[in-house]
């Protein structure tokens, strides 16, 4: 084999690339990787790819700067060892551009996927309307069919079970028909069940006017979600509707949708339902039921009652926040105690008004498509209902020394562990949320003055009519009846006045 070297310190080995011989040229300092990407370059193979030199007697020489040289005659034949391997650095800049190339295209891909959940949503949230729906209208169903069980095993003449037999038959045929349905194919579809009518109170509470699959859903934002829970929020900027969605975010943020195990249609029935049972006062009407709501719910995250309080009394104290002034008349407990009103009557001048708001409000949830506690165990409910009714009694001005006298009594070693220690705890809440105008910005609380003065006006109306129009309507009615009298008596006499001159003729 022949040196070629040179007098620049150069070295070559001749290869043979099928039939063609290549001469490769490298320096004396040549390293055994530089030498090897020659060789791969020269024969168009990827320089990872291991190889090997066979000699024309086909002995593997090794590749190397101290190879043996060979010359134009005898070129090394290159054999492919093995796949390609890559370097590290390679393969790190491998899988970065692999990442960055899925990254690339997912980012292509956010829309079409945000198109795709939003579908899933609409789909999902039409199908738990629906579902929804047929439970509440299967649970109304089988209360009005066992309220009809029931007359039928009451009534005595046998022509009236006759006639109960026929409407349960029309009854069951109408249930057909969906949401649309009643026990009198003429009657008018009305929420209040008629078998649970309060003997003690005649009050029906007023249908909802509108049905929820068409109830206006908004989507709150978070600054919205974050101003809800703080005692600064404006309620005057609200309307129904959006006060009303306001209030179902409440309950899921809480938990409590979960925890009473509360169907998503039925809590906007009773949400409707309640609204629709408070007046048009000027002051005790649905803002102000929302107002103390909404300050009971900042109340709540503000001083984290989450950790004091058990879901349950959470779901109690806002229950009763909502429910606290139902059906209020416009007129306080003084007037209907000394006006001896049907309500001061029945309740024995003993809280008349709160007795009447707990009444209407467990009176909307004895009815299957607004009872929102349908959910919970018989004790559970036993247990809600107490303390509601505990609470909306305790907002009644008459108890407010006693209440506070108690509480007070309780600071000086209060025990979250005791019951009674905690339901007083809970009435002061209540009661706290119930005048919390006062502790909002005067921008938002100045106008509540304004409507307490026009209803407290409205109600000295009526006692002004009493005391002094009436006796001065009497008094003018008095005075026309003598000027009628006294004119037809001038009348009669000077008719019964003859002129002489009139005889003699």
């Amino acid at each position: 084999m022949g040196s070629g070297g040179s007098a620049l310190g150069t070295r070559s080995i001749y290869l043979d690339l099928d039939g063609r011989v290549q001469q490769v040229v490298f320096g004396s300092r040549c390293s055994t990787a530089h030498l090897n990407d020659l060789v791969c370059d020269s024969a168009g193979i990827n320089r990872c790819t291991p190889i090997s030199l066979i000699d024309s007697n086909g002995a593997t020489v090794s590749l190397d700067p101290g190879m043996p040289y060979n010359t134009h005659s005898t070129p090394y034949k290159i054999i492919q060892v093995g796949t390609p391997q890559l370097s590290q650095r390679d393969t790190i800049l491998r899988d970065c551009l692999s990442q960055m190339a899925e990254q690339i295209a997912s980012a292509f891909r956010i829309q079409e996927q945000r198109t795709e959940f939003s579908s899933r949503i609409a789909m999902l949230e039409k199908r738990l309307d629906a579902e929804g729906l047929k439970l509440v209208e299967i649970d109304k169903c089988k209360n009005d069919i066992r309220a009809l069980k029931d007359k039928m095993m009451n009534c005595p003449d046998r022509k009236c079970n006759s006639n109960l037999t026929r409407s349960l038959s029309v009854h069951s045929n109408d249930t057909r028909g969906g949401a649309h349905y009643s026990a009198n194919r003429n009657s008018p579809r009305s929420m209040s069940n008629p078998t649970l009518t309060m003997a003690c109170l005649d009050y029906k509470p007023r249908t909802p006017r509108r049905d929820v699959p068409a109830y206006p859903k908004y989507m709150l934002s978070q600054e919205t979600i974050h101003a809800l829970k703080q005692p600064t929020f404006d309620v005057w900027q609200w309307e129904h509707n959006e006060m009303l969605s306001c209030l179902e975010h409440m309950f899921h943020d809480l938990g409590l949708v979960s925890e009473f195990n509360i169907n998503p249609i039925t809590l906007k029935r009773w949400l409707l339902a309640v609204q629709e049972n408070y007046r048009n006062n000027p002051f005790h009407n649905f803002r102000h039921c929302f107002c103390v709501t909404q300050m009971m719910y900042g109340v709540i995250h503000h001083c984290n009652l989450q950790e004091i309080f058990t879901a349950m009394d959470l779901g109690i104290l806002m229950i009763a926040a909502a429910c606290h002034d139902l059906d209020h008349p416009g007129y306080n407990n003084a007037y209907q105690v000394n006006a001896r009103t049907e309500l001061a009557v029945r309740y024995n001048d003993v809280s008349p008004l709160e007795n009447h708001h707990a009444a209407v409000a467990f009176h909307i949830l004895s009815t299957p498509e607004t009872n929102i506690l349908s959910g919970v165990t018989h004790h559970a409910f036993t247990h809600i209902r107490q303390g509601v009714i505990e609470l909306i009694l305790s907002t009644d001005m008459a108890r407010h020394g006693e209440i506070l006298a108690s509480f007070r009594e309780y600071l000086k070693d209060f025990d979250f562990g005791n019951p009674e220690h905690m339901k007083v705890l809970k009435m002061m809440l209540i009661k706290c949320c119930d005048i919390s105008n006062e502790v909002r910005p005067m921008e938002v609380s100045e106008p509540w003055l304004d409507c307490l003065l026009e209803e407290y006006f409205m109600q000295l109306f009526p006692q002004m009519e009493e005391t002094m129009v009436h006796p001065l309507r009497e008094s003018r009615d008095h005075y026309q009846e003598l000027s009628v009298l006294q004119e037809t008596l001038s009348k009669k006499k000077s008719a019964d006045k003859v002129p002489e001159g009139d005889d003699a003729k």
